[in-house]
């Protein structure tokens, strides 16, 4: 249906349409540039809304046509100055004394059902939602209007350029959208740079480090899951849903991408640490999300004051792969993503140091090009 809603969208363009369809959920709704609703205060001229169809604009070839048509008539009235907000949204029900919002409450109550119709609810998948969208909504104030100054007065609570502000514009926007806010671009303006596809090589621990670290962890158990961490550049949930018969190679059989081998890139750690026993720590894994151990793993290394996170420890795996010349997808392979996540994710080795190595082998070869100066 998206291609059919573009291709109906081309069609309107080039007849000179002044407004778009847009799938929301199920149905099918109108975008354009229109007069401010008789009963939203402070505005006094034009700008993009939305607006229903209704009931007869499900998401169909038959919705598609009714859309175009309500479409070209929307694109009349505007230009020849007819147009009334009356024709298209019941008046009497959105005086002015309720405005246009409804309870941030009952509005992420709507957004979370429409959410769970869309995709399958797995455990994973709630965890997920807990620490992502409901992380989010928990802290919007549950019985004020939902506005799109809300949810900006709540993002303006985050740190600039985090990992938080960017969450709280992700699943805020998404919410506006649902909501149909108007404004959605202020909040594009306060996402910031922060990202998650890269890794600075600078933040990371050195090995010595992490080998420092590993040997001074005193209990057992947890030296065990560190020490699987940082040989294997395990995710932080992994340790837990392993095989081990193949030692030192290992398998993973529940992973967030499916199954995969990986070895260790210091045969020696996991040698002579013995990574072959295994000692779990007394978390009830067996029944417990892979989000919820991880976030148990991650919380033991916040309340240890670890000099760096589970997740450093990852990154260092990768670091390896490169010094030791294992190709991208090779390494990807081991790690569990794909080569695009990869290249995304650890670009800035190859933006220094695998260019450097490349030149430094270049310039090495006895058989490089010379110079017309050169009288080596």
């Amino acid at each position: 249906m998206e291609t059919k809603i573009q291709q109906a969208n081309e069609r309107l363009t080039k007849k000179g349409n002044r407004v778009k369809i847009y799938k929301r959920g199920n149905r099918l709704w109108l975008r354009g540039t229109l007069p401010p609703k008789p009963h939203i205060l402070g505005k006094d001229k034009d700008y993009p809304q939305f607006v229903s169809l209704g009931s007869n604009a499900i998401v169909s070839e038959k919705g598609i046509k009714y859309a175009i048509a309500k479409a070209e008539l929307l694109t009349g009235q505007l230009q020849s100055g007819n147009f009334r907000w009356g024709e298209w949204i019941d008046l009497d029900k959105v005086a002015p004394s309720r405005l246009e919002a409804r309870r941030v409450q009952d509005s992420c109550q709507e957004y979370e059902k429409d959410y769970w119709q869309r995709i399958k609810k797995t455990p994973d998948r709630v965890g997920n939602w807990k620490k992502d969208h409901g992380l989010v909504f928990s802290k919007l104030p549950q019985d004020a209007p939902l506005t799109i100054e809300v949810l900006l007065d709540y993002i303006k609570t985050t740190e600039p350029d985090s990992r938080p502000r960017k969450r709280a514009c992700d699943y805020c926007s998404r919410l506006a959208e649902f909501a149909g806010l108007e404004g959605k671009e202020q909040i594009r303006k306060l996402t910031g740079n922060y990202s998650t596809n890269s890794v600075d090589p600078r933040t990371l621990p050195s090995d010595q480090q992490i080998f420092d670290f590993c040997d001074s962890i005193k209990d057992p158990n947890w030296q065990w899951v560190v020490r699987m961490l940082a040989t294997y550049g395990l995710r932080n949930y992994e340790p837990f849903r392993l095989s081990l018969e193949d030692f030192p190679m290992i398998r993973l059989n529940l992973g967030k991408t499916g199954k995969r081998f990986i070895v260790p890139l210091y045969h020696k750690w996991a040698d002579s640490w013995n990574l072959q026993d295994v000692y779990l720590p007394n978390i009830d894994h067996l029944n417990y999300t892979n989000s919820k151990v991880g976030t148990k793993v991650s919380e033991w290394f916040f309340d240890r004051k670890a000099p760096f996170s589970a997740y450093n420890l990852r990154h260092c795996y990768a670091r390896r792969c490169f010094e030791f010349g294992i190709a991208p997808d090779r390494a990807a392979k081991f790690m569990g993503h794909s080569l695009n996540v990869h290249l995304q994710v650890y670009r800035a080795w190859f933006d220094e140091s695998v260019y450097i190595a490349d030149y430094n082998k270049a310039i090495a070869k006895i058989d490089r090009p010379k110079p017309p100066n050169d009288l080596l």
